[in-house]
């Protein structure tokens, strides 16, 4: 089952940064990353204190027309939560590879709107209490839920040299755990170059 979705996930990139169109703007391939603001949701009622973190990763864009495009990508981002109290600071490390598929559209050529699903695997966990004296720290190794999922929006600006400023909110629909049942919620600010 790992070779198919492996399978069919290097076509898509493959199809994508090689598409060859007469639309002006040519399909392209490039790498990004940039600060991540992670959080997650209990049970729909507000969200936890953000942890701060980065994402990693390689992109694809492939033009439909001079307005629309399809941007493939495939992220190592750090997510998860901190609660901070009066006893210390309790924070959640969540590691995941994230495959986003994102539609996007041009308003004009630089600037752009883009809207999608996102797939994730879950690649580490850990928890950490800091109590502020070493000898009450504790870390733990749990396991979370495999897969996440979920949809992203966001927008940016793009230049003609192949430069890009993007800022993304990753809305997560599947639970973290099964107790709480806790959504992914992240901010990406990033910068990308084309190749």
């Amino acid at each position: 089952m790992k070779h198919s979705v492996t399978t069919i996930i290097l076509s898509l990139f493959i199809i994508i940064t090689h598409a060859q169109n007469d639309v002006g703007k040519s399909s392209n391939f490039g790498i990004k990353g940039g600060y991540n603001l992670a959080a997650v949701s209990f049970n729909g009622e507000g969200e936890t204190g953000q942890r701060h973190g980065f994402h990693i990763g390689f992109y694809g864009e492939s033009f439909f027309n001079e307005s629309v495009a399809l941007q493939l990508e495939f992220n190592y981002s750090q997510q998860g939560y901190e609660i901070k109290d009066s006893g210390g600071t309790f924070t959640q490390k969540l590691d995941y590879i994230n495959l986003p598929l994102l539609f996007k559209a041009y308003p004009d050529a630089n600037f752009y709107l883009e809207a999608g699903p996102q797939i994730g695997l879950a690649v580490s966990h850990k928890e950490e209490f800091d109590s502020g004296f070493s000898i009450f720290d504790t870390s733990q190794e749990f396991n979370p839920e495999s897969f996440d999922w979920g949809v992203n929006f966001g927008g940016g600006f793009k230049t003609d040299s192949g430069v890009s400023l993007g800022v993304r909110y990753h809305l997560g629909f599947g639970g973290v755990y099964d107790e709480g049942n806790p959504k992914n919620r992240v901010w990406q600010f990033s910068i990308g170059f084309d190749f």
